[in-house]
């Protein structure tokens, strides 16, 4: 009698034992296929047309999807401004911020910074220029009275701080009755071209498109000039929302930072303009907040829709 309970309880023991396996295997199967189910929206603001932020951004966010195991959507915004208003409406839950939306959304919503490239010359900064064309006749803030002026976007730091400062260093006080026109393009790339073609007089634009769009057309350094420079401030770096899973987060920065050793990693960065990833903090943008409080700006309650 004895020797039958034991056996039975054996069996018992087998069946249990396999149970809870199958039951565990249940849970990790349904844990990996919420994972592939899951989303991670990314946002991209228009520094260049929407054709070519993808074709650039688009490996990364495939590579980005099979090493954390999520997958990336990417969407590009169409103006600036939006990328601070989409993640609100349309639940980003990342973006690629310049230097200027990043500020304005860390004060506004609370996003987080984790990487920004490292470019192949070692540089991970960038500046803004204000330049003419070179036959314009155009060399001081006196010579732009009754000039067209293009801007970029209201929330940038080249297409629109910059302008600021200059403009209040040189006590010119209403702008928009100092320039015969002012406009915004909305691209750093149609800014540069809208001078160069004489629908502008004078415009504003990132120095890494000016110097990538010079490469790609010899018109822009044979016919634009440079009048002034902003201060260097952080490259396009991605922040996060407030809120998003700390594990998730913590993944998402150790490839970032980890993917210039992967030989896959090594191709994706180079179609991507960069050499690696590094680590970036709120602390970085110290140049942002004390550009923007020089010209008198409050991040938390910037107006930043063109007008």
């Amino acid at each position: 009698m004895k020797r039958n309970l034991i056996v039975v309880l054996l069996v018992l023991g087998i069946v249990t034992g396999s149970g809870g396996a199958a039951v565990s295997e249940a849970r990790e199967g349904k844990t990996k296929k919420a994972a592939q189910e899951r989303v991670l929206l990314i946002g991209l603001i228009p520094e260049q047309n929407i054709f070519k932020q993808m074709e650039r951004y688009e490996p990364l966010a495939a590579y980005l999807s099979s090493k954390v195991g999520i997958k990336i959507k990417l969407t590009v915004l169409p103006r600036y401004g939006n990328i601070i208003d989409n993640f609100i409406a349309a639940r980003l839950d990342g973006a690629f911020f310049g230097s200027f939306t990043y500020a304005l959304a860390h004060a506004k919503l609370g996003v987080q910074v984790l990487v920004r490239p490292e470019s192949n010359d070692g540089s991970s900064t960038y500046h803004g220029l204000i330049f003419v064309r070179k036959d314009s006749g155009i060399r001081s803030a006196r010579d732009m009275r009754g000039k067209r002026f293009a801007f970029v976007d209201k929330a940038t730091t080249a297409g629109y701080l910059l302008p600021l400062e200059y403009f209040k260093k040189n006590a010119i006080k209403e702008y928009h009755t100092y320039f015969k026109e002012t406009y915004f393009t909305g691209t750093h790339d149609d800014t540069i071209y809208d001078v160069l073609n004489k629908k502008a007089d004078i415009g504003v634009a990132k120095n890494t498109v000016f110097a990538r769009l010079a490469q790609e057309d010899p018109r822009i350094a044979a016919e634009l000039t440079i009048l002034e420079k902003s201060p260097d401030v952080p490259e396009n770096g991605l922040a996060v929302r407030k809120g998003l899973d700390a594990s998730l987060k913590a993944k998402l920065k150790e490839v970032f930072l980890t993917m210039h050793y992967d030989p896959q990693g090594k191709e994706v960065l180079q179609k991507f303009g960069a050499r690696r990833f590094i680590a970036t903090s709120n602390g970085d943008y110290q140049a942002v907040y004390a550009y923007a409080a020089s010209i008198g700006l409050d991040l938390a309650s910037y107006d930043y829709v063109n007008r």
